[in-house]
């Protein structure tokens, strides 16, 4: 059985948070997927691996699988924990192209950009780029062999 597109993945996320009426029930589902997310080792949560441009501390790894690209990621805020989740479920093993050229639209659908503070906002735009960066990065990389 092959993984969901991202498509199909934001599609799900969207239709899971429209479940929710009010802002801190989709605060507690965030939680609540930060809570699946499985934590990075001690040794893989080092300086270069943090995103910058977070309020937390977030760290985020990227690597090749052929065509793929995995992502392991983790916060020390469980909110930040959540979101970095949500990123994982959605752009983790798909495609490098596919998570190079991704839009990040469902982060309106779903209405984070209200709910978020200015100071998280700027920290998910930042785990956005740094995971579109390390997509492109990868690609340009296959490219030249």
């Amino acid at each position: 059985m092959s993984k969901p597109t991202i498509s199909e993945i934001e599609a799900q996320l969207i239709d899971d948070f429209a479940l929710f009426d009010d802002k801190m029930q989709k605060y507690e589902h965030i939680i609540e997927l930060g809570k699946e997310l499985e934590s990075l080792p001690d040794d893989k949560k080092v300086e270069s691996a943090l995103v910058k441009g977070c309020q937390s501390q977030v760290w985020l790894h990227a690597n090749e699988d052929g065509e793929n690209i995995h992502f392991d990621a983790d916060s020390d805020a469980f909110i930040v924990r959540g979101l970095v989740s949500m990123l994982m479920k959605v752009y983790s093993d798909q495609p490098i192209k596919e998570v190079a050229n991704a839009d990040f639209n469902f982060v309106k659908q779903i209405g984070l950009q209200e709910m978020l503070s200015p100071t998280r906002k700027n920290g998910l735009a930042s785990m956005l780029k740094q995971l579109k960066y390390y997509a492109v990065a990868l690609q340009a990389k296959q490219q030249q062999l």
